[in-house]
């Protein structure tokens, strides 16, 4: 169904988008210039950074032009993903985190702060799993779930917030998993524990909306990381099987996602779960 004028307005040319507007409003109008996702100037953390998902998403902001600090327990292989960073031309720096321990947050926050005077973009990649029957979990390995999934995320973004409230401005972007939309069988407590993060996503978004704080998240379906490569081949193999596109995702294909969240191309977007599954999943 159509919602535009039936009878072109005079001085415009057929299909000026102006036409559903009016004349009043088209008097007005100026197409907006479309924004590249760039990100200079600006200062970005990402958690989880030395490998996976998390450098493929260090190295996407770098390349946009952010000043990108690297945080992960690993610290050999976080400090060569930012040498690598940098050895591109690119600005980055690591600092060691330990995303389950609120006084490694507080000192990864004041390292941070000594770098750069704000952060612009959070973005929390940190994370980890193992198939498993339920049943055969313990308590611990419950416990170390939850903490790495889903109250990383929590104390990370609050370690970062006052000053994105106090600038109004600022950018949060959770990779958390279609596990948390639809659930996955031998993880179930890991499917739990980015449910929380998508819904904790969900319900900051509406909270820190008056601020101009855009917070998304971004869902991985299999994707071709270390983590993955501790799986049985045998369930890799099931895992292309059942992908409509045959294949895994690379990393780099989720760091472009979180890119977009973390660039004025999403500033009119916040609260939102983007499923990058090759087809996966396919909910509403």
């Amino acid at each position: 169904m159509s919602i535009g004028l039936k009878e072109p307005v005079a001085g415009l040319a057929p299909g000026d988008p102006t036409q559903a507007l009016g004349p009043s409003a088209a008097a007005g109008y100026r197409p907006r210039q479309r924004a590249r996702m760039r990100l200079d100037g600006k200062t970005a953390i990402v958690t989880g950074g030395a490998s996976g998902i998390g450098r493929a998403t260090a190295e996407a902001l770098a390349e946009a032009g952010a000043f990108v600090v690297l945080g992960d327990i690993a610290a050999e292989a976080g400090e060569g993903a930012a040498a690598g960073i940098r050895g591109q031309g690119c600005r980055a720096d690591f600092v060691h985190v330990d995303v389950t321990d609120p006084e490694s947050i507080d000192a990864f926050r004041r390292e941070v702060r000594a770098r750069s005077l704000h952060v612009d973009i959070v973005a929390n990649v940190a994370g980890w799993g193992r198939i498993q029957p339920f049943v055969e979990n313990t308590s611990d390995f419950w416990r170390q779930v939850v903490d790495l999934n889903l109250m990383g995320p929590i104390a990370v973004t609050r370690a970062f917030l006052d000053g994105m409230m106090e600038r109004r401005s600022g950018k949060i972007v959770t990779v958390a998993s279609d596990a948390g939309r639809v659930g996955s069988l031998g993880e179930t407590v890991y499917s739990a524990a980015k449910g929380g993060a998508i819904a904790f996503t969900k319900a900051l978004a509406r909270e820190l909306a008056a601020f101009n704080i855009n917070v998304n998240c971004v869902c991985p379906g299999p994707t071709d990381t270390p983590l993955l490569a501790a799986v049985p081949e045998k369930h890799r193999e099931a895992f292309v099987r059942v992908t409509p596109m045959r294949r895994l995702a690379k990393p780099a294909e989720i760091a472009d996602a979180v890119l977009f969240f973390a660039s004025g191309e999403s500033d009119f977007i916040t609260g939102q779960v983007l499923s990058v599954s090759g087809g996966l999943t396919m909910v509403g």
